[in-house]
């Protein structure tokens, strides 16, 4: 059989073209955001926690593509696993049948959640949460679903409408019959569930925008009250399961808590495969898919592929394999501790929190009257700011990928892949403490760089 498709041949020919394509085809504000705040850069390569760009420089990724690489880029087993179960010629998705890879992951996946019965394979967080958002209101028999602010659970219709970022959900009502609570607020969900109308509470352990923690004691509290109300609790562990806070589930660090409805994506993935899961009581599966004339009430056309299927089976050996929970949570504590010590030594720096390696670094306000009539301004232009002024000197001169950690925080959030060790935390900490040394010196180009983006703000509005 010939063809004439090369890829190789086909990226070296238009490799170069990249950010005029994307500007031309895509989301054409993604160049252009990117080549304001310098990350316009050009990767050849990725590896484990490192990119390098053509002239073989490296650079630390303390991003894992939102959590996605968990087991670092590339990783041997996952793509041996690619490779086999491509090589296999499996009659996938042939709809009419049983193939044994969705099973083999189902069982792996409830070993850990052992309160739960049955899974659902779908192709991304968003319509993990989507699941979850379906299956508790046919099951419950009631519409509403109550959530916090500052949640993020997906951009589809479903998930959006319980996505506490009011940015996001600006210009696509009507939406779900929904209501925020403030996550920890117990009385207001006692308040939301007496009106006997809510089929679910959908909440993140530690929110990934601003990296907000459920405060001790909350979701067991909540179980309780849902539990007494008849409604369910959905977790939402794309971000924060598999791993990422220390123990395989964030809920696994309280005792007692036993979701209803539980969302996994991201990380299962291995970076390759897009794949999301939706684990569930037998009883919730067992009312939607109530006769076989309901079968396919609920389905995905790429859902439970083998390629997908196969790399989530290679993520989770390589977890147990390599111990990478264990990392997370040791490594964690020590780059935690490590930026926690900088609270008092730095007066932008207001606060370091989160659980293993997911951590938010949040600056406020300065003492000093220099400092705070700069911050003054800034926050005049457009609130989150600053983050930006971080995240930017952290690429552009340590080389080091981080995020703004939501749109308006002054927040950046660390989320490596789960292989890091101590040598990448004495890397960053050493250039955040750069950054931050220039930053509270008031001058320089990092301050430079904060008029061009309140420029930007001021324009944008």
């Amino acid at each position: 059989m010939s063809t004439t498709f090369d890829l190789a041949a086909l990226l070296a020919e238009r490799g170069a073209e990249r950010y005029t394509l994307h500007a031309r085809h895509l989301n054409h504000q993604l160049p252009r955001m990117l080549r304001t705040i310098g990350f316009d850069k050009v990767y050849e390569r990725a590896e484990g926690a490192y990119f390098w760009d053509a002239d073989g420089r490296d650079y630390l990724d303390m991003l894992a593509g939102f959590g996605v690489m968990g087991v670092g880029r590339h990783h041997p087993v996952v793509r041996k696993a690619l490779h086999d179960v491509l090589d296999a010629s499996l009659a996938d998705l042939t709809r009419f049948d049983c193939q044994p890879l969705p099973g083999l992951l189902a069982e792996r996946l409830l070993s850990h959640s052992p309160h739960l019965d049955r899974v659902f394979f779908s192709n991304s967080g968003t319509e993990a949460v989507e699941t979850a958002l379906k299956f508790a209101r046919y099951a419950t028999g009631k519409p509403r679903v109550v959530y916090c602010g500052h949640a993020f659970h997906g951009l589809t219709t479903g998930s959006l409408s319980v996505n506490g970022e009011r940015s996001f959900r600006d210009g696509f009502a009507p939406l779900l019959p929904d209501t925020p609570v403030r996550l920890g607020d117990l009385d207001a969900l006692e308040r939301e569930l007496g009106r006997g109308d809510v089929a679910a509470f959908v909440v993140e352990p530690i929110q990934g925008k601003g990296v907000n923690e459920a405060p001790p004691g909350f979701l067991r509290a909540a179980q309780d009250l849902l539990r007494a109300h008849k409604a369910l609790l959905i977790l939402d562990e794309v971000q924060t399961g598999l791993g990422r806070t220390g123990d395989f589930y964030a809920h696994q660090h309280e005792p007692g808590v036993e979701p209803d409805l539980l969302c996994v994506a991201k990380a299962l993935s291995g970076g390759y495969v897009p794949v999301g899961a939706t684990l569930g009581r037998d009883w919730i599966f067992k009312k939607v898919y109530s006769a076989m004339d309901r079968v396919l009430v609920h389905s995905a056309s790429f859902g439970a592929n083998a390629q997908a299927m196969a790399a989530g089976l290679a993520v989770l050996s390589v977890l147990e394999d390599e111990e990478l929970v264990a990392n997370a949570r040791r490594t964690g504590e020590l780059l935690k501790s490590r930026l926690t010590a900088l609270v008092d030594q730095y007066e932008l720096v207001h606060a370091v929190r989160g659980r293993g390696l997911m951590i938010g670094i949040e600056f406020g306000r300065p003492s000093s009257l220099g400092l705070r009539g700069r911050w003054t301004v800034l926050q005049a232009a457009r609130r989150g700011l600053f983050a930006q002024m971080v995240v930017a000197p952290l690429l552009q001169r340590h080389r080091i990928l981080t995020q703004v950690s939501g749109d308006h925080l002054e927040v950046i959030k660390l989320l490596p892949p789960l292989i890091i060790g101590e040598r990448e935390v004495d890397r960053f900490v050493e250039a955040f403490r750069a950054v931050m040394d220039e930053a509270h010196e008031g001058g320089g180009l990092m301050w430079d760089f904060g008029r061009t983006l309140m420029r930007q703000a001021v324009a944008g509005r």
